[in-house]
């Protein structure tokens, strides 16, 4: 029964802005997790490597799975070797990772090294030094062979100072130990330049 003084409750609206608005979190519901999209995060693009791997279909056979992995192993392989050789940091040995070392392979690749003739002429010395060759042949290789040592000890100074005036005045607050950038740089300098990992990036005679 109704109250003789109780008022029946009327809600006018005049205007579309007075209505009252329902929150979307109170119609979603409990636990509901919003979209990336409503999140405004971007899903990373895959590789061609990642998208050809996963539209591969499942193998039908162990020998099939075995040989899929092994074809994985070798990409991934040539890939890695292929990123050494570019100079890509992710790839790199811990011997060749930092600004540090990157400084000190390009103080050594803008200039010729004596380094690089060692090896050839060590192999003339080997082949001069035989009991079978002349005598003045092997006094000759025995000459060489010091003239190529002194040449390299010379020249490994010449490095080592490059590498510290370089080193000091762009990284002067380096962790890295100067002997350890010292005889990576003369290792570096001992290498043929064709044969050098990571390859030179900077040509002879650059400024570094």
């Amino acid at each position: 029964m109704r109250s003789l003084f109780r008022r029946k409750s009327t809600v006018v609206f005049t205007d579309a802005e007075d209505t009252p608005e329902v929150e979307e979190t109170s119609v979603r519901r409990k636990g509901y997790t919003p979209s990336k999209r409503e999140l405004g995060v971007t899903t990373p693009k895959r590789g061609p490597t990642d998208r050809r791997r996963s539209s591969e279909p499942a193998p039908t056979s162990r020998r099939e799975a075995y040989k899929r992995a092994r074809e994985r192993s070798r990409e991934d392989r040539r890939e890695a070797a292929e990123g050494m050789r570019r100079g890509d940091e992710k790839y790199l040995l811990p011997r060749d990772r930092g600004p540090e070392r990157a400084l000190v392979r390009d103080i050594v690749d803008s200039r010729r090294t004596i380094g690089t003739w060692f090896f050839g002429g060590a192999l003339i010395v080997i082949i001069g030094s035989w009991q079978t060759m002349p005598m003045i042949v092997q006094i000759a290789s025995n000459m060489l062979w010091a003239v190529l040592a002194l040449a390299v000890i010379v020249d490994s100074v010449f490095i080592a100072r490059r590498i510290k005036k370089y080193v000091r005045e762009r990284f002067p607050k380096t962790a890295v130990g100067m002997r350890s950038l010292y005889f990576y740089g003369m290792m570096r300098g001992l290498t043929f330049r064709g044969m050098r990992v990571p390859k030179p990036r900077v040509k002879v005679g650059a400024t570094v």
